[in-house]
C-alpha cells in the first residue's frame, strides 16, 4: 500500500507517465471535457472536493512549471485567483492568462482532465510539468 502522496491511482499514474512540458488539467464540475482525453472524475457531489483542495494535494506530487489559467476568472472569481497567487507565490512558476474557450481548447492536449465538485465560475486549470533534474 502506497504510504504518501496521492492516493488516487489513477492521478498518481498519470502524474508519473507525465515528462517535461506534458499538461495536466484540474477543472471545476462544469468544464467540458473532449472524449479524447481521459476524465479522471473526483466530483462526489457540489463542492466536494473543491477545486483548491485538489490544487494543493496535486501540487505535492507535481514538479509545475507554467499554470494556465482563464481571464475571466480575474473578475469572475477573484477568491479562489488569490488562494492560486498564494499558493505558487515565490515558486518562479509561469502564468499565462488565455480566455476561457481557449483554456477549453488547450484541453484537448492534456494527459488528462481532473474533474472536482466545485461550482464557482472559472475554477480550472492547466498545469505544465517541470523538469526534476538540472
Amino acid at each position: 500500500m502506497k504510504k504518501a502522496g496521492i492516493l488516487n491511482s489513477d492521478i498518481s499514474r498519470v502524474l508519473s507517465y507525465m515528462g517535461h512540458t506534458d499538461t495536466i488539467c484540474i477543472g471545476d464540475c462544469g468544464l467540458p471535457i473532449p472524449d479524447e482525453v481521459e476524465r479522471i472524475d473526483l466530483a462526489l457531489m457540489f463542492g466536494v472536493p473543491t477545486f483548491m483542495d485538489t490544487l494543493k494535494v496535486v501540487k505535492e506530487d507535481m514538479k509545475i512549471e507554467k499554470i494556465v489559467l482563464a481571464t475571466e476568472i480575474k473578475e469572475q472569481n477573484k477568491k479562489v485567483l488569490k488562494e492560486i497567487e498564494e499558493l505558487f507565490e515565490g515558486e518562479g512558476v509561469e502564468v499565462e492568462y488565455v480566455p476561457h474557450t481557449e483554456l477549453k481548447a488547450q484541453t484537448k492536449d492534456c494527459k488528462a482532465v481532473i474533474r472536482t465538485g466545485e461550482t464557482t465560475p472559472y475554477a480550472n486549470i492547466i498545469l505544465q510539468s517541470g523538469c526534476i533534474f538540472a
